[in-house]
């Protein structure tokens, strides 16, 4: 072999390996960059930027609507935090629709882009609350009476609770009941979040020991996947599967039963049950 044919080579050698490496980094460097949550965090700068393109986003208040109707940014529309589930609201048909999340401080808006990930959305972007916009502030026009025309304020909405359920790494939101046993659940747990050990039960249940005792409303069901009971005053169960025999109602998960089932897993899990407010 010639020297200049050698010396080719060797250098042909040499830079093969460096161009490969640099091509793994720049491939870890953007999985890296992924966000775990299934959402994205934005500023409200890279919000307004988004806002004044053509692209056919979607601005969403999830705020409670008195809120909403006091100031809000131009074009948003009100898709409450407390009334996203495990579907698809009714205001958001698009799944790949680019999605920009705002709240009051910034809270509710990552609890709601994390629940519309989780359902299954695919451009969602957060970028945090009211109180640090420095846009356009504009109020829903608001009714007046047929007198001296006064301006009419809808009536303040209380706070209300939502069933925070995290086990194996999945989120759960569920709703309360509305039943003496479910408020005093929810009174219970909104002192102190709590972890609970849940045992295998029938191939369709987990069910565990609560660290106390609440009030009994039992009644006849046949339970279907999400539905979380009370029974016999101390243990709670979460259903993946379905049975019949007297529970009292606490709260109710929206989710699909091979999301939970999976989540649930099998044998022994142990769930972690908090109550977060809306503000």
């Amino acid at each position: 072999m010639r020297p200049f044919d050698l010396l080719l080579l060797i250098l042909t050698l040499t830079v093969l390996p460096s161009c490969a490496g640099a091509g793994d980094t720049a491939a870890n460097q953007a999985a890296q960059t992924a966000p775990a949550t299934g959402y994205t965090q934005i500023t409200q700068a890279e919000a307004k930027e988004m806002m004044a393109g053509d692209d056919g986003h979607i601005v969403v208040d999830v705020r409670r609507q008195d809120e909403f109707d006091d100031g809000h940014i131009p074009g948003a529309v009100c898709i409450p935090n407390e009334e996203i589930g495990g579907e698809m609201p009714a205001g958001l048909p698009d799944r790949d629709q680019i999605i920009l999340v705002y709240c009051r401080s910034g809270r509710r808006s990552k609890e709601a882009a994390e629940k519309l990930a989780a359902i299954g959305y695919t451009h969602v972007y957060e970028f945090g609350g009211i109180l640090d916009w420095t846009g356009e502030i504009v109020k829903t026009e608001a009714e007046t009476n047929g007198g001296g025309g006064s301006e009419e304020r809808p009536p303040a909405v209380a706070p209300t609770p939502m069933l925070v359920v995290r086990v194996n790494e999945h989120t759960f939101y569920a709703s309360p009941a509305d039943n003496p046993s479910a408020e005093a659940f929810v009174s219970e747990l909104s002192r102190e979040s709590i972890e609970v050990q849940l045992r295998e039960y029938g191939g369709f249940e987990k069910v565990g020991d609560l660290p106390w005792s609440i009030p009994r409303n039992d009644t006849s069901v046949t339970t279907v996947p999400g539905d979380i009971m009370l029974y016999q005053g101390d243990q709670i169960t979460i259903f993946y599967g379905s049975n019949s025999w007297s529970y009292s109602p606490l709260a109710k998960i929206s989710a699909a039963q091979e999301e939970l089932a999976e989540a649930l897993g099998s044998g022994d899990v142990t769930v972690q049950l908090e109550i977060k407010w809306s503000e």
